[in-house]
């Protein structure tokens, strides 16, 4: 199958720069990140290598000079995991998704946090791009803003798909407006699905079969893409293509998909955790409570892929 890349978006911006010292300093001085997330994502963290390559080459090596606490949440509550991450005493904890963002601003409030979310501002992590304040900053992906863009493509690339399942996590309201405006300038039909759990994906894609659905758009959702494996295959049984927000949705056995890369992203992320690092221990820069980043937004990382992988029949 041939693969094509086009059209480069702001995807993902930054809300923190870094601060230099000396190698030998930094790689002197032990450092200890938590990570939190969901049990799934965290097994399925492909882009690991790349995000503790960018703390190598800072000069923390894991087993070396850096701990790596890692902690997935799931059956336990997120409230108990973030603060038992917090009693751990890390320099700087790394979280992806808004609910252990949440969980761990609760929990603390000197400890540095870096989220990896859809969109810092309207979660309310941060009051702005340009001067965060408290101790979170993050990577935000913007995902939700190209799930109109996502339609676009499907079906741009499958026109005599007349009838979309949109496939959305329960808990999160999707851009069912913009969506719906989209559908009407394109002259397609789209019909809502929600999941909330594992084990109701398969009977929701077996709904959508029923109801006659062409092909899919899968949103933005964390949720959704730590089940990615099992939603694919549910709907490839069906024949049913699909759209992503990650390229390892098209690569994994998607229609295409439509994003940065998940292991870009998380490169960027351990950029940023490694200029926490290099500003050394919390008491070093204006004590415990201390604003973790003051800087501007700098220029945005490469943007979307899209990536095409079959075909409807």
């Amino acid at each position: 199958m041939k693969r094509r890349e086009f059209i480069r978006f702001i995807a993902a911006a930054t809300a923190v720069p870094t601060f230099s010292v000396a190698r030998s300093q930094e790689a002197a001085q032990g450092r200890r990140i938590g990570i939190l997330a969901d049990a799934a994502i965290l097994a399925d963290l492909r882009g690991e290598r790349g995000f503790l390559g960018e703390l190598a080459a800072g000069g923390f090596v894991e087993g070396t000079n850096l701990q790596v606490d890692r902690r997935g949440f799931g059956q336990t509550a997120l409230d108990t995991m973030a603060t038992e991450l917090v009693r751990a005493r890390p320099d700087v904890i790394f979280v992806l998704a808004p609910p252990a963002a949440y969980a761990v601003q609760r929990a603390t409030h000197s400890i540095p946090i870096v989220v990896l979310a859809d969109d810092l501002v309207t979660s309310g992590l941060v009051s702005s791009m340009s001067h965060p304040e408290g101790n979170v900053t993050g990577v935000a992906i913007f995902a939700f803003q190209l799930d109109v863009k996502r339609l676009e493509l499907l079906h741009e690339a499958l026109p005599n798909a007349k009838r979309i399942g949109i496939l959305a996590e329960a808990n999160r309201k999707p851009t069912s407006e913009a969506l719906d405006r989209a559908a009407r300038d394109l002259g397609i039909e789209i019909v809502l699905f929600t999941a909330k759990s594992n084990e109701e994906i398969a009977d929701v894609i077996d709904e959508m079969k029923k109801k006659s659905i062409d092909a899919v758009n899968v949103l933005a959702s964390a949720k959704l893409w730590s089940i990615h494996s099992l939603i694919l295959s549910r709907l490839n049984s069906h024949r049913m293509p699909s759209i992503w927000q990650w390229p390892q949705g098209a690569e994994d056995g998607g229609l295409m998909a439509y994003g940065p890369r998940l292991d870009g992203v998380l490169r960027q992320c351990g950029r940023q955790l490694r200029g926490h690092h290099r500003r050394g221990p919390l008491g070093e820069r204006g004590g415990p409570g201390a604003p973790a980043r003051d800087g501007r937004v700098p220029p945005p990382c490469s943007g979307p892929r899209r990536d095409r992988r079959m075909t409807l029949s």
